[in-house]
């Protein structure tokens, strides 16, 4: 494993390998990994002669400065964790990535202004920027995110289609504890006993594919929630996956997702069921 702090660096390295006609595979994280980050990086290792791993808390994809603050930084065990399974290690200072404050406006319509979108305005873009910039330094093959952030899975990949940009997302099962807790580096965050509560988030999803009507399921849900007091719900949506339009019957999309956006002490959580 090579570890890579400048894009100089970067593109100068990854040039060698285009030139040797290798494929690339992408991981971008932001740290704090556990073994979801792993299943990416394994799959991209299967798929891939060349595998970069970016670690970056991005600044401009945070709505909360207090969220920023707060979000784990644990670089040394990152990559003890990965050693041997990347080639690349991408880990930038901020200064390195945004030399000058970024300017870049996307527009992706409709599905940037739903759910996560109309809750922390300013995110997506955030998300767009670093991940577009990613994608022109690292030229990969194919790039890997988990189904964990479904909203943002969709996103890029309009991005991609929106830029012609000669890549594919591969999107990847959640990874889940025993408990059916999603893993997230927000989970560090949270104490043991608030971990064995968030477990019930999945438990609920879970159970509500049973319910029956879009307006069933979705008073089913929300109520369970509301019945934790631990939870504090932002959303609960029932939509298109391909749209991220909220639906009103079941039978009305070929594909539907069901999408949560929950604080458990002040640690915000998301997960998802998918109902077809």
């Amino acid at each position: 494993m090579v570890l890579i702090n400048t894009v100089k660096e970067l593109t100068e390295k990854l040039a060698e390998t285009k030139k040797k006609g290798l494929t690339i595979g992408l991981v971008p994280t932001m740290g704090a990994l556990h073994n979801g980050h792993l299943s990416l990086i394994n799959r991209a290792r299967a798929e891939n002669d060349i595998v970069v791993c970016s670690i970056f808390v991005n600044p401009v994809q945070f709505n909360n400065p207090e969220d920023l603050q707060k979000y784990p930084r644990t670089l040394n065990n990152d990559l003890n964790l990965i050693n041997d399974k990347v080639d690349f290690v991408f880990s930038p200072t901020p200064e390195e990535v945004f030399p000058t404050p970024p300017t870049e406006q996307y527009d992706f319509g409709n599905l940037a202004t739903v759910m996560e979108g109309a809750f922390r305005p300013g995110h997506f873009n955030g998300v767009a920027i670093i991940v577009k910039r990613l994608f022109d330094w690292v030229q990969p093959t194919k790039a890997y995110f988990g189904e964990k952030d479904f909203q943002q899975l969709v996103i890029l990949k309009d991005l991609v289609k929106q830029y012609h940009l000669d890549l594919q997302i591969v999107d990847c099962p959640i990874v889940r504890e025993s408990s059916g807790l999603a893993l997230s580096s927000r989970n560090a965050r949270l104490s043991a006993e608030d971990q064995k509560t968030a477990a019930k988030i999945h438990k609920i999803l879970e159970e509500s594919k049973s319910i029956g009507s879009v307006q069933d399921t979705k008073k089913y849900v929300i109520s369970q929630i509301q019945n934790e007091p631990a939870f504090k719900l932002d959303y609960f949506a029932i939509v298109d996956s391909e749209t991220l339009q909220p639906i009103t019957s079941f039978d009305s999309v070929d594909h539907v997702i069901g999408c949560i956006a929950l604080y458990i002490s002040n640690v915000r959580l998301i997960d998802n069921v998918k109902y077809k």
